[in-house]
């Protein structure tokens, strides 16, 4: 397969994004195409279609092989679950599966379309295979069973984040709260006493986390090193 696109998004590293497309809408991205890719032809009537479906390439995995089960980390991280039960990365192909909002196209003069899209879960710069119209009398099933999912697809943290450092957030405040309500931290991981780090539109957003409650401690600004408390 070729990699027709790559995705622009405010996540650098792998930590810290969504569990699933859809949960943060207001996560934007921008998918650009590849020089070979950019005819405008190729997206003529897409923008007649309000969500599109993302193929892509879990291009930071580097885990050798595979196992049949993996640990699911809503469900704590300590029971297992058949693989293709699951949406783990770690599976025989590194393929992922996003459903996410298609905003706007735009013809760009230097970089032909452009793909506005929101409710993203991709790392930034991560490879597109293939994309995909969503259609709602095919694509969509309300009355389908979602398996342990939905257990727990209401889990969220409370989030305390002082309103000055918030304020490094001028157009992505919903953003990144919604991104810690998710809860980044590895499912094994429940030290009340440990801070750990999301890499967010620029900014290392630290933490802590006490019961179900997560406060930011500070910001560390990437491009300067300034650290904010």
């Amino acid at each position: 397969m070729e990699i027709i696109a790559k995705i622009q998004t405010d996540f650098p590293t792998k930590f810290g994004i969504p569990r699933q497309s859809g949960l943060v809408e207001s996560l934007k991205g921008v998918i650009t195409f590849e020089p070979k890719y950019r005819n405008p032809q190729g997206v003529y009537g897409l923008d007649g279609y309000s969500y599109i479906w993302l193929l892509w390439s879990f291009s930071e995995n580097h885990r050798q092989g595979w196992s049949a089960t993996v640990k699911p980390p809503r469900l704590g991280g300590n029971k297992r679950m058949g693989v293709f039960a699951t949406r783990s990365p770690f599976r025989p192909n590194d393929i992922g599966l996003s459903c996410v909002k298609l905003e706007r196209v735009v013809l760009d003069e230097k970089n032909g379309p452009m793909l506005y899209v929101a409710g993203v879960d991709l790392m930034d710069q991560t490879p597109i295979y293939d994309i995909k119209p969503y259609i709602p009398f095919t694509d969509s099933h309300p009355d389908a069973k979602g398996g342990f999912s939905d257990a727990v697809k209401d889990y969220e943290l409370e989030v305390s984040f002082p309103a000055h450092l918030l304020a490094h957030f001028p157009e992505k405040r919903e953003a990144v709260i919604y991104v810690l309500k998710q809860d980044p931290r590895p499912a094994y991981q429940r030290d009340e006493t440990r801070r750990y780090g999301v890499d967010f539109a620029g900014f290392d957003v630290r933490f802590h986390v006490k019961g179900q409650v997560l406060t930011v401690c500070e910001l560390e600004e990437r491009a300067s090193g300034m650290i904010f408390r």
